[in-house]
């Protein structure tokens, strides 16, 4: 993961608590137009012509290379139209809570005061200067979450034994090749293209998305190698606080019942592995807490889904189960990293457990049909299946297996975007349409209900119809945009704090030379100008929105590596401000002069682009 930087620098992300804002409730997001009606049509040209105005003179940030998607050695056949590479299932042997939700009550990780130095070996830095590892002390016992280690740069990735990983591993040459990538966007996408290899992603969303489980086999057994690995869970349960039951389960499944064994309190090596010889199977929940890599990987996916990426890691030991067949609500990537396990897969079985709202319970085995799949995953073999699906899985031969499995989608559909939608359309209707508040007939009662469901009353015809006629003109008042802000509030809230290249550290706020030296701090007094040019640190990072009269923007530079740890964060954006705040949204990754936002005078335009430089928000063209 060589050049990908936690997105953290000077920011404290543990202790600092705001006050959450107000919700959408009792139609509060139906009242605020962003601004005047005149502004914004004056808004929409301007962004409009400064954005094609930018890219028109700026050279292409992508290289079109980098688009290529290079099958691995033998698997070019793997998951395309009439090849091998076939409809999979996710693992029966994990069972997650809900699917992302697992991770909603981990707790921060230890504190410095257990140990600096195994925190700086974990992140890999180059040296243990003892001045660093001060400086990481005094940042961990502020409350950072692990892993985010202010200043020094990550250095080569470390095994178990200390030894420096091979650079030339697959994961290492994604990682350097996304480190190179300027735009969040593209290393988004290019990181998924390489999730999926050699499974073209236009492909892939448009045959087997939400509908097939898929098989890819790579016979590379390194393709994941420096992910996770069993060796780095022995690591997690002797120096993080890992409790049963809130980060770890133990659970196993015989003669058809599923038994989760988790003692109470923390889970120490002696009692986990334990538990493992048992034959219990062990679900680590949100690794990415504990483990730099997977919190990378997931940083960087989460914007090519646009939904909260989560995972568990799972270890079976050889010949035995953890988990009962079932099905979750969430689409799942399973990562065989070490071992091998046998999966089958069935489809839903009746339409209504078709992209299943809900998990189910366990089921027995007669409950199930024919398998769509069954196969023996291998390491950097990938099996990705929708929700609904119903899987186990089981170790044999005397073979143990971890994986790691990437779950995302969960409650992210049209009918979840609706339940949002149709109260508010509701309200506003009956406040703007004489229709909507006119009186039922007296007497509808005579005539509608199921006890009159056979009638043919002729009243009851005309009733179904302007019953129709109401709901068709609902859509005129939908708050479409209104409900979509908050959606994509939420995801503000839920993502993981961003990963930086080594392009956005050294041209942002977390790349200025300020320091402490010789009682007294140097390298102060960096500032932006108006010459300055500027573009946000990445996409998705923030989002605008409007909420009780008032203007505020999301941010995700100060979530937890842990699921809803902080309340959501933002700062407020005056309207005079709020012309300049959407064009710096819409034109990343192009660069703007702050003396081109259009503001209404240069102190704000250089109060809003200190603001957000401040808060790590911007990058600029040329080192401040």
């Amino acid at each position: 993961m060589e050049g990908l930087q936690p997105g953290v620098g000077p920011l404290r992300r543990g202790r600092v608590r705001r006050r959450r804002q107000p919700q959408p409730h009792s139609g509060s997001v139906l009242a605020l137009p962003l601004r005047p009606r005149k502004v914004r049509r004056q808004l929409r040209r301007n962004g409009a012509s400064r954005v094609a105005a930018l890219r028109a003179r700026a050279p292409p940030s992508e290289d079109p290379e980098d688009a290529r998607v290079e099958p691995s050695a033998d698997g070019a056949e793997a998951a395309l139209p009439g090849g091998p590479a076939t409809a999979a299932g996710r693992d029966a042997g994990q069972r997650e809570p809900r699917g992302l939700q697992g991770s909603a009550e981990l707790p921060e990780a230890s504190p410095a005061a257990r140990s600096v130095q195994t925190q700086a070996a974990r992140l890999g830095l180059a040296s243990a200067d003892p001045a660093a590892l001060r400086g990481a002390a005094q940042h961990l016992a502020a409350g950072a979450p692990p892993g985010t280690l202010p200043g020094p740069q990550l250095g080569p990735q470390l095994d178990e034994a200390g030894k420096e990983l091979p650079r030339h591993t697959p994961l290492q040459r994604i990682f350097s090749e996304l480190n190179r990538t300027p735009s969040s966007r593209r290393r988004a996408a290019r990181l998924f293209e390489w999730l999926i290899a050699p499974v073209p992603t236009d492909h892939f969303y448009r045959r087997l998305w939400e509908r097939e489980a898929v098989l890819v086999r790579r016979q590379d057994h390194a393709y994941y190698q420096g992910l996770f690995s069993t060796a780095e869970l022995d690591s997690i349960l002797r120096h993080e606080e890992v409790q049963f039951g809130q980060h770890l389960d133990a659970a196993r499944y015989i003669n058809g019942r599923r038994e989760t064994l988790n003692p109470p309190g923390r889970a120490l090596p002696a009692a986990a592995w334990s538990l493992y010889q048992a034959g219990c199977s062990l679900r680590l929940l949100c690794p990415q807490a504990f483990s730099t890599i997977v919190w990378q990987f997931l940083a960087v996916l989460q914007e090519q889904f646009g939904s909260m990426a989560g995972s568990n890691v799972y270890l079976t030991p050889p010949n035995s189960q953890g988990f009962a067949p079932h099905y979750d609500d969430i689409e799942a990537f399973v990562l065989q990293l070490e071992g091998r396990k046998l999966w089958r897969v069935y489809r839903p079985r009746v339409p209504t457990e078709e992209l299943a709202l809900t998990s189910s319970p366990n089921f027995r085995q007669e409950d199930l049909g024919e398998p769509v799949l069954q196969t023996v995953l291998e390491p950097g073999d990938l099996l990705y299946f929708p929700r609904g699906f119903i899987h186990q899985a089981e170790c044999q031969d005397g073979v143990h297996s971890l994986h790691l499995t990437l779950s995302t989608y969960q409650r992210n559909t049209w009918g979840d975007f609706l339940e949002a939608i149709l109260p508010l359309a509701i309200q506003a209707a009956m406040e703007e349409n004489v229709e909507f508040r006119r009186g039922l007939p007296r007497d509808f009662m005579d005539y509608m209900g199921a006890q009159h469901s056979d009638s043919k009353d002729p009243r009851r015809t005309a009733f179904m119809e302007k019953v129709r006629v109401l709901v068709a003109r609902l859509g005129h008042f939908a708050p479409v945009d209104a409900v979509a802000d908050q959606r994509a509030k939420d995801f503000i809230h839920d993502s993981l704090p961003p990963v930086l290249t080594d392009r956005e550290r050294a041209l942002s706020v977390y790349g200025l030379p300020i320091r402490w030296e010789a009682g007294e701090p140097v390298n102060v007094g960096a500032h932006l100008t108006t010459e300055t040019e500027v573009h946000m640190l990445q996409d998705g990072i923030a989002r605008l929105v409007g909420e009780g009269g008032h203007l505020f923007l999301y941010y995700t530079v100060e979530n937890s590596r842990v699921y809803h740890l902080e309340e959501p964060k933002c700062l407020e954006i005056y309207p005079q401000q709020a012309d300049a705040m959407e064009l710096l949204l819409r034109s990343y990754p192009e660069f703007v002069r702050v003396g081109d936002l259009p503001c209404d005078s240069v102190e704000d335009q250089l109060s809003l682009a200190t603001m957000l430089y401040d808060k790590g928000l911007l990058i600029t063209k040329m080192p401040l």
